[in-house]
């Protein structure tokens, strides 16, 4: 979802991207985080200049622009998710809040959670109430 908002905002109203991986070329770069390695055959090894080309022509960080309004996000992360590490979707909140301040943005990070969000059948409900309230909202 962060790849499509930065390629193509003008496209969307609302945008929920849960748990996104939007800082591909940082985090592909460093074999230090887990599951990185592991991943180079399907995203690409940023040390070889092509897989690099087409990871920066895509990156959602790497392509957020000054002054592109873009649609209304709202953006899921957990503190305990070990394939998508709360920086990314932090990190990619605070550049949009910075180059597009018009652009409405929520972070909702779930302390603890992980890649798929809070357990149980009445935080999952509630969870999904929220981003349907979000994308409900006039």
């Amino acid at each position: 979802m962060g790849a499509v908002v930065v390629l193509a905002p003008q496209r969307w109203w609302r945008v929920v991207a849960e748990v996104p991986f939007v800082d591909v070329l940082s985090t592909m770069s460093d074999p230090t985080i887990p599951l990185t390695v592991t991943e180079w055959e399907e995203w690409g090894n940023p040390a070889d200049p092509d897989d690099y080309a087409n990871m920066r022509a895509y990156s959602p960080y790497d392509n957020v622009a000054a002054g592109v309004h873009y649609p209304d996000l709202l953006i899921t992360g957990g503190l305990n998710d070990p394939r998508v590490q709360y920086w990314e979707p932090a990190k990619f909140v605070a550049k949009v809040r910075a180059l597009s301040p018009e652009t409405h943005v929520l972070l909702k990070m779930e302390m603890g959670a992980g890649h798929h969000g809070a357990s149980g059948r009445y935080d999952s409900w509630r969870d999904e109430a929220f981003v349907l309230a979000f994308l409900l909202a006039p």
